[in-house]
């Protein structure tokens, strides 16, 4: 079975030369996704990293790949605790990634590192709950399709809410 996905990128940092320079012009875009069933989320306003002349207050590519793996790895995670039978009562995921540049301006990432917090509802769920991040990782398709490590240190705990931070 496959699944489609459709959006736009639509750059909007003109500022009235277009790319004559390199600090001539914003980063500033807008990621679009098309409708579906009627329904769209809300646009994202993208930039690059501040690192290369982005606006930090706009979301840059590299957030964005990093959230998609941890949205993935959630969502995963949450569907094999439910076949475990694990009650998954919060969970925060403080995820980081490492991108090394190259001296020509390309770059890859190295490694990302998820470090998903979880409550669980019983003592006697929490070595299932462990173990759940392991099946959640093979079934992430965004980890699956990427071409460097993604690795889990995960917590869980005991609970209803996860500690204050």
């Amino acid at each position: 079975m496959e699944h489609g996905y459709a959006l736009s990128v639509t750059w909007t940092g003109d500022r009235g030369e277009g790319t004559r320079d390199y600090r001539g012009y914003g980063r500033d875009h807008v990621v679009r996704a098309e409708p579906v069933r009627g329904q769209a989320p809300p646009d994202l306003l993208g930039s690059a990293d501040r690192t290369f002349h982005g606006d930090p207050a706009r979301w840059n590519p590299e957030q964005l790949l990093l959230a998609a793996l941890a949205q993935c790895h959630l969502l995963s995670y949450l569907h094999v605790c439910v076949d475990a039978g694990v009650v998954v009562t919060a969970y925060v995921d403080r995820a980081v990634g490492t991108v090394r540049t190259d001296r020509d301006g390309g770059g890859q990432f190295t490694e990302v590192v998820l470090r998903p917090e979880v409550v669980v509802a019983d003592a006697s769920m929490l070595d299932a709950a462990a173990a759940a991040h392991t099946r959640a990782h093979a079934l992430c398709f965004i980890a699956r399709s990427v071409a460097f490590p993604v690795r889990h240190e995960p917590v869980v705990r005991v609970g209803r809410a996860l500690p204050p931070s």
